[in-house]
C-alpha cells in the first residue's frame, strides 16, 4: 500500500519529516508563488513509491520523494499537474475527453520552464523524464499525436479512444494556456522581458510577486503584489471556464467591458465617457496622435509640456513614428520610421528645465506655453496641448490661470490632453478634467502599483461624440499596434484594426484595478493620515542624510483646489535626490550603478562582515530609476526617487484594525531607513561602483 500523506494533515512525525525530506519539500513549496491555487486539490507525497507522479482528476496529485529531491523537477511536474486539474475543473464533467487538459497543461508548462532561472534549467539539463523532455522541445505541440499519447494518459488514467479536440478550443488555448506571470508581460514590448538570472525586466521588477524586496518604485514600475497576482490568477481560471461555456469571443468581450465598467465605477466617471486601453502610456500618446488626425482636417501642432519628464518615446509617438523596435502586437518595426497613414505634424517641446539644468518657474513655463500657442494659432493650425499632472519627478504645468488665458484667444482650435500617467490624482480630479472636455492619459502601473504597461486613454463626452460619428479610418499602420477590440466597438474609424485580443493588457489592467479597489476600501481619513505620515517621514529622512540632496521645488506644483483641502495631487509623493560622496555629486553612470546595486543581494561582497552588515547588504531595495538631471549649471548627474505607492496604504489596512494600520505604516517607514543605510554602505565601499 502506498504510504500517501496529505500535506495539510501531516501533524505526526513520519519518515517524511526526516531532515532531508523536510528540506526538499520546503524548497519546492516555498516557490509555489506562481502556481495556481485550486480548491480541494490535495498534493500528496509518497515515500514508499518514490518515482510515482499521478493525477487523480478533480481530487489530488501524488508525487514521489524522488521528485522532491530535485526541487526544480518537482516544481515542473507539479505545475503540469495543477494546470491539468485547472482545465479539467473548467470542463465541468465527470468523464471528459482529456485532450484539452493534456494540451493546455503542456503549453503552460513549456512556458513555465522557459521562465525558470538559468541555474534551474542547468539542473534539469541532463535529466531524462518523458514530461520534461516533451516541454524542453522548442516546438509547438500538435493535437493528433497527443490524442492517444500513452505516457500522458498514464499520468491520469483516463483514456477515451474516441476523443476529439474541438476546433473552438484552439483559440482558447492560444490566449489562455499561458501562466499568469507570462500573460502579465505579454502584449507589451521587449522591455517587459525578464533576464534568466535575476528574472528582472528593464524596470527592475518581475511579473510575479517579489516579497523579498523593499519596493518604493511606483514612479517607475513595481513587481505585482501577492494579493493582485492571486486575484489575477483566479480570474484566468474563470475566463477559461467562461470561454469553454459561452465561447471565447463572448467571454473576452464581457471581460473587457467589465474592466472598463469597474474603472468607471472606481473613479465615478460619466457613462458617456470612453476608455481605450493601451499597452503603455506611450501607446496612449500614439492613440492621441491618431485620433487627432481624424478630429481635424487642419495642420496639427502638438505642444508637449514637460517634454524632459514624460516617457522617452512620447515625442516619436505624437509624430506618428515607431517608438520601439517591436510593437505591442509583436510586429518588428524600425524605430523612428513614420507609421503608415500618419500626416506630418509639428511638435513643440517645452521642458521643465532650462539649458543649464535649472528648474523653470511656473510663471516662465506659462509664458513659454502661451507664446507657443499664440504663434501657432496665428498660423491657423489645430493645437494639441499636452499638460502634465504629475511628471516622473512630481511636477505639474501649466497653471489653471494659463488655461483660462488661452480661452480668450480668438478662433482657437485646441484639444487639451492631460498626462496623468502617474495617476497621483483623486477621482474628483479626473472628473474635473473630463467635465472640462479634456482627454486624460492614465496608467495603472505607477501610483497604483499594477504591473508595468497598463495604459488607458479617457475621452470626455465631447470628443467621443465627434469620433463616434467620424467616417474616416485610423492610420493603416495601427493594425500593427492595436486590435479592433481595444477601441469602442461602435466607432467606424477603428473597424480596420486587427482581429484578436490583447490579453496581456487586460490582465495587467485587472491587477491594477484590484489594487485600486483595495486602496479605496481604506477609510479616507486613515488613508490621508497614512499618506501624510509616510511622506513626511521620507522627506525628513532624505534631508537628514548628509550624502543625499533633495531637489524638490514646489514652484511648479499647481493646485486646482484650495490648498487646505487634502488631495493626493496637492502633496509631494515622489522624492527625487542627488547622491553625494565627499560633497561631490556622483556621475550619471555611478548613480545608475547604485540603483542596480540597491536592487541586488550584495552579501557575497561582505562575507566576513558582522551579521548586521550582511543583512543590510543582502536586502533588495527597489526604488525609482535614475533620471538624468544637471547638478548646478554644468555637472551632468542623475537623481534616484523614493515614492509613495498605493500599496503603502492598502497593504497596511488589515482587518479594519486602526492601531495595526499605523504600525504597518511605521514598518514601511523603517524600510526607508534601511534603503538609505544601504546607499551609505555602497558609498563607503567605492570598489562596488568601479
Amino acid at each position: 500500500m502506498t504510504n500517501n500523506i496529505l500535506i495539510e494533515n501531516q501533524y505526526k512525525r513520519t519518515s517524511l519529516f526526516e531532515k532531508e525530506n523536510v528540506n526538499y519539500l520546503v524548497r519546492v513549496l516555498k516557490r509555489f508563488n506562481t502556481v495556481p491555487k485550486i480548491n480541494n486539490i490535495n498534493i500528496i507525497t509518497s515515500t514508499s513509491e518514490p518515482y510515482i507522479f499521478k493525477i487523480i482528476p478533480n481530487k489530488s496529485i501524488i508525487i514521489g520523494a524522488s521528485f522532491l529531491s530535485k526541487p526544480a523537477l518537482a516544481l515542473v511536474y507539479l505545475r503540469y499537474g495543477i494546470e491539468w486539474q485547472l482545465w479539467y475543473k473548467a470542463l465541468n464533467c465527470e468523464k471528459c475527453d482529456t485532450a484539452l487538459c493534456d494540451l493546455a497543461a503542456l503549453e503552460v508548462t513549456k512556458i513555465f520552464y522557459k521562465l525558470l532561472p538559468k541555474d534551474d534549467k542547468e539542473k534539469l539539463e541532463n535529466l531524462d523524464y518523458f514530461l520534461l523532455n516533451l516541454i524542453k522541445k522548442d516546438s509547438d505541440f500538435s493535437v493528433e499525436p497527443l490524442l492517444n499519447h500513452t505516457e500522458l494518459k498514464a499520468l491520469h488514467g483516463l483514456n477515451n479512444p474516441d476523443q476529439e479536440f474541438k476546433s473552438t478550443w484552439k483559440t482558447i488555448i492560444e490566449n489562455l494556456a499561458k501562466p499568469t506571470e507570462y500573460l502579465l508581460m505579454d502584449g507589451g514590448d521587449l522591455r517587459l522581458n525578464i533576464d534568466e538570472i535575476d528574472l528582472l525586466n528593464k524596470y527592475g521588477c518581475r511579473p510575479f510577486p517579489r516579497p523579498d524586496a523593499f519596493t518604493f518604485a511606483s514612479s517607475t514600475a513595481t513587481s505585482v503584489s501577492n494579493f493582485a497576482f492571486d486575484k489575477t490568477d483566479k480570474v484566468r481560471s474563470i475566463l477559461i471556464r467562461n470561454s469553454l461555456k459561452n465561447g471565447f469571443k463572448n467571454a473576452t468581450i464581457e471581460f473587457s467591458e467589465l474592466l472598463k465598467n469597474n474603472l468607471k465605477k472606481i473613479f465615478k466617471l460619466n457613462e458617456e465617457s470612453e476608455i481605450i486601453f493601451s499597452p503603455s502610456g506611450t501607446d496612449s500618446s500614439l492613440q492621441i496622435a491618431a485620433i487627432t488626425q481624424i478630429f481635424t482636417d487642419k495642420e496639427i501642432t502638438h505642444v508637449l509640456v514637460a517634454s524632459d519628464e514624460t516617457g522617452s518615446g512620447v515625442p516619436s509617438a505624437l509624430k506618428g513614428c515607431h517608438f520601439e523596435k517591436t510593437t505591442a502586437l509583436n510586429f518588428p518595426v524600425k524605430k523612428g520610421d513614420k507609421i503608415e497613414g500618419f500626416r506630418d505634424v509639428d511638435l513643440i517641446k517645452i521642458p521643465f528645465r532650462d539649458e543649464n539644468g535649472a528648474l523653470k518657474s511656473s510663471k516662465q513655463l506659462d509664458k513659454e506655453v502661451y507664446d507657443a500657442i499664440y504663434k501657432t494659432n496665428e498660423q491657423g493650425r489645430h493645437i494639441v496641448l499636452h499638460t502634465m499632472d504629475q511628471s516622473k519627478l512630481g511636477y505639474q504645468a501649466p497653471s489653471d490661470e494659463l488655461i483660462k488665458k488661452l480661452n480668450t484667444l480668438s478662433k482657437l482650435s485646441i484639444q487639451i490632453i492631460v498626462d496623468a500617467s502617474q495617476l497621483r490624482l483623486d477621482p474628483k480630479d479626473i472628473q474635473n478634467y473630463l467635465n472640462k472636455g479634456y482627454s486624460v492619459t492614465i496608467t495603472g502601473s505607477k501610483y497604483f502599483t499594477g504591473p508595468p504597461y497598463s495604459g488607458a486613454l479617457l475621452l470626455p463626452k465631447s470628443v467621443s461624440k465627434v469620433l463616434h460619428s467620424a467616417k474616416t479610418s485610423l492610420p493603416a499602420g495601427l493594425t500593427q499596434y492595436y486590435n479592433h477590440s481595444d477601441w469602442p466597438i461602435s466607432w467606424f474609424c477603428s473597424n480596420d484594426l486587427s482581429d484578436g485580443y490583447n490579453y496581456g493588457s487586460y490582465m495587467r489592467w485587472y491587477a491594477a484595478i484590484v489594487e485600486m479597489d483595495r486602496y479605496y476600501k481604506t477609510p479616507i481619513l486613515y488613508r490621508n493620515m497614512g499618506i501624510e505620515m509616510f511622506c513626511n517621514f521620507v522627506e525628513y529622512s532624505i534631508k537628514e542624510a548628509s550624502f543625499l540632496e533633495p531637489i524638490y521645488d514646489n514652484e511648479t506644483k499647481t493646485n486646482s483646489y484650495n490648498s487646505k483641502e487634502f488631495g493626493i495631487r496637492n502633496i509631494r509623493t515622489i522624492f527625487p535626490f542627488f547622491i553625494l560622496k565627499n560633497n561631490e555629486v556622483l556621475s550619471v553612470d555611478k548613480v545608475k550603478k547604485i540603483y542596480t546595486l540597491l536592487n541586488s543581494d550584495l552579501s557575497d561582497q561582505f562575507e566576513n562582515s558582522p551579521l548586521e552588515i550582511l543583512r543590510l547588504a543582502a536586502q533588495k531595495c527597489h526604488i525609482g530609476q535614475a533620471v538624468n538631471v544637471k547638478y548646478g549649471n554644468d555637472i551632468e548627474s542623475a537623481v534616484l526617487r523614493i515614492s509613495l505607492g498605493a500599496r503603502v496604504i492598502s497593504d497596511s489596512w488589515v482587518n479594519r484594525d486602526i492601531s495595526l494600520f499605523f504600525r504597518n505604516i511605521e514598518a514601511q517607514m523603517s524600510q526607508i531607513t534601511i534603503i538609505i543605510k544601504k546607499i551609505e554602505l555602497i558609498l563607503t565601499n567605492p570598489e562596488l561602483l568601479d
